[in-house]
């Protein structure tokens, strides 16, 4: 702000275009090389220039060999801190302004810096404007200081300019008598606080202290009282006039001792000078971080870290009082699909009503928390025992009946919810809290939306899974898969015409395991897709193996998951598999399950056309088992029906399956291969060949085998065939 006509002001404060000598020299001292660049540009104004330095030798360097208005440094740097430079300059007695930014949280960084002359501390992470306000601010003091030091050589002139500097001053800037009664005060007094500054002049500056700090404040001017000379910096919340919002204002307040004639003695204490500068935007910002680290931003509730805090705190009461608490883990069912479906933004929309929810469903005292995209975790620490707890599941569930609305409809949410009880079921924050998760992850897969508490019997089950989910993570870097293969037999031409691929896992300690025991969870765990190529690559190159021998017209039949078809590359991964090892397409089959052939996705049906055009053949395993639609037989290309195990296993005798009857009448009327499974039986095998279907393999034929001694039946006609 420039009085118009105050020719001197204008000379001494006004920053100069071009004249170097009035240049505002400002020092950046940071180790980080992406902030040394940035400083500059976020704090650049007319007038200023910028030297940068990476450490406290380079610093000190740059200060021996010329003066700045102000030095701008990290707490941390690579050979000190940036107390020993503030100390520095305070043994040189030198007058620059230093502002310290710092990430660390101690009140001892602060009060050390504070101490050692810095005008300013600034906490990462901090707001663009709040550091250009703390440079401006410490800039300005400078220039105050400065504009004190010329008063002596310009007397009149330097009284008008304090006198302007006062007045408009951004800080709170008072004196107080020997009394502690305001003697003078400045404008902002009334912009600050609303107070009407005359109507402040001999009152008690402890009327303006709330009632918190008033005890602090009275201490510090007893001390006043007796050592005159003690300077104090402090925290404190001044009380407004009017609370309308905030009722109090955060300060920090600077107390500069005034030493004159104090009751008739020389020397004594005359009074208070004081400054006291306006932080509250500061400790909204520290509020908002402290609240940010301890709560989920999403739905506002606590977080992993204060959720622990106060199981924590809750144990402690339990064990002294021997009671009871309750730890329960809720996880939304099918949230994905709702990610999936809808999107991010829906998917935080049920989020939050699902928090709401749970939230109505809980007492006073208890802690509900996020800890997870959908997980949630419940602390119930006033509990009679396991009805309380069973009482709240019940209530959960209820309050999550009614559908939730979202953008494009309704959806109804379930939860399944794991209970662990202290003390029989933990006696810790961890063993607790995994327990409950253990139990969450019984009631996910017995079928959901429900609820069940934790049992011993639960942690085996759960440990032997995670043994069989890290062995399995690894088995295949250690090779431990292999293949069996099962005979196609066609009775007509009396030979085996084909093999069906069969994954086996041989694993170190627990021999042979079937793929019914892994595959699941290795789709669960997003292994499936590296599993699946393995078995395409080696049967391929198996099959490629025996035609080299001679055996042209064998046909390789593979299992494919249904998780491998919504990849986006599965059709150019087979094709390029099968023309790397220069095998025909159509002596690979690959097979599909009936479910998934039913799900009518159109990427499915477009990638499974696209691999019947390159010639690769496609059968339906188990087929008559789900639906059976024809029209998705007329929608997809099949090459091949496969009847399932279930219903060649009541042949037998005189006995005919009508079933079977309507899958062979299906496949001729489609002009589709026929393959039988589960053939055990000569009466089995008699049956479905008067039935009309050639090609069979099962356990009567023989069991899946290892690839060298499939290739031994190729030459020879199974012993059923001769039969």
């Amino acid at each position: 702000m420039v009085i118009p006509g105050d020719a001197f002001f204008q000379s001494q404060f006004s920053e100069p275009q071009s004249d170097a000598e009035t240049t505002t020299r400002i020092l950046v001292v940071d180790d980080d090389a992406s902030l040394r660049r940035t400083l500059p540009q976020i704090l650049a104004g007319p007038g200023r220039s910028f030297d940068l330095a990476c450490n406290v030798g380079e610093a000190l360097s740059r200060l021996n060999d010329q003066s700045y208005d102000l030095v701008v440094l990290d707490y941390r740097l690579p050979d000190g801190t940036g107390l020993m430079v503030l100390d520095w300059l305070a043994e040189h007695q030198r007058d620059e302004a230093a502002v310290m930014i710092s990430g660390e949280d101690a009140i001892d960084a602060v009060i050390g810096a504070l101490r050692r002359g810095a005008d300013d501390f600034v906490r990462k992470p901090y707001h663009v404007a709040q550091l250009q306000r703390a440079v401006q601010n410490a800039l300005h003091k400078t220039v105050l200081e400065r504009a004190n030091r010329a008063m002596s050589e310009r007397l009149r002139a330097s009284e008008r300019l304090h006198r302007f500097l006062i007045e408009h001053s951004p800080d709170l800037i008072f004196t107080l008598d020997a009394r502690g009664h305001f003697s003078f005060v400045n404008p902002r007094i009334e912009e600050l606080l609303g107070f009407q500054r005359n109507h402040l002049l001999d009152t008690p500056f402890a009327d303006l202290v709330i009632e918190e700090d008033a005890a602090r404040v009275a201490g510090l001017l007893d001390v006043q009282q007796q050592r005159p000379d003690a300077s104090f910096t402090l925290e404190l919340r001044l009380r407004r006039a009017h609370p309308m919002g905030e009722p109090y204002v955060s300060v920090v307040l600077q107390g500069i001792p005034m030493i004159g004639r104090g009751d008739g003695t020389e020397g004594g204490h005359a009074g208070l000078y004081g400054i006291a500068r306006d932080i509250s935007d500061q400790k909204r910002a520290e509020e908002i971080i402290s609240f940010q680290t301890y709560h989920d931003q999403l739905t506002r509730l606590p977080n992993r870290g204060l959720f622990r805090d106060r199981l924590d705190l809750a144990l402690t009461q339990a064990r002294r009082l021997s009671r009871p608490l309750a730890v329960l883990f809720v996880d939304i069912d099918r949230f994905k699909l709702v990610n999936d479906t809808y999107g991010h933004s829906e998917g935080d929309a049920l989020i939050r009503g699902v928090a709401a929810r749970l939230s109505g469903a809980l007492r006073r005292s208890d802690t509900l928390a996020r800890v997870g995209g959908d997980e949630f975790t419940i602390l119930l620490p006033n509990v009679r025992g396991a009805e309380d707890a069973e009482t709240i599941a019940h209530k959960i569930l209820a309050a999550l009946e009614a559908p939730f609305t979202l953008s494009h409809g309704d959806f109804r949410a379930t939860v399944s919810i794991g209970i662990a009880m202290y003390p029989s079921d933990g006696e810790t924050c961890e063993s607790l809290l995994q327990h409950a998760d253990i139990a969450m992850c019984q009631v996910k897969r017995s079928g959901k939306n429900g609820f069940r508490f934790f049992a011993p019997e639960l942690n085996t089950s759960h440990q032997g899974r995670l043994a069989i989910e890290n062995d399995l993570r690894v088995a295949l870097e250690r090779e431990q898969f292999e293949l069996h293969f099962q005979p196609q037999v066609s009775l007509s031409r009396r030979r085996v015409v084909g093999v069906e691929a069969l994954l086996r896992w041989n694993h170190p300690e627990n021999g042979l395991i079937s793929p019914s025991t892994f595959v699941p969870l290795a789709e669960e765990l997003g292994m499936i897709g590296d599993i699946s190529h393995w078995v395409l690559e080696h049967s391929c190159a198996q099959l490629a193996q025996w035609r080299r021998r001679g055996h042209l017209d064998i046909k390789m039949s593979l299992n494919l998951a249904a998780k491998d078809f919504e990849r986006g590359d599965i059709v150019t991964s087979v094709t390029d598999c099968i023309a790397r090892h220069e095998l025909p397409p159509g002596q690979v089959t690959l097979e599909i399950t009936e479910h998934m052939m039913m799900q009518d996705t159109p990427g499915v049906t477009d990638k499974v056309r696209r691999l019947r055009e390159a010639g690769v053949g496609i059968a339906i395993d188990d087929f008559g088992t789900g639906y059976s639609a024809l029209a998705y037989l007329q929608k997809l290309p099949i090459s091949t029906l496969k009847i399932d195990r279930s219903f060649v296993k009541d042949l037998g005798g005189l006995m005919t399956n009508p079933i079977i009857s309507a899958i062979i009448g299906i496949a001729r009327g489609f002009d589709l291969e026929l393959v039988a499974e589960g053939v055990e039986h000569p009466q089995q095998a008699a049956m479905l060949r008067a039935l009309g279907c050639d090609v069979m393999q099962g356990y009567y034929f023989a069991r899946p085998v290892r690839a060298d001694d499939a290739e031994a039946l190729f030459s020879m006609p199974p012993r059923a065939v001769t039969n």
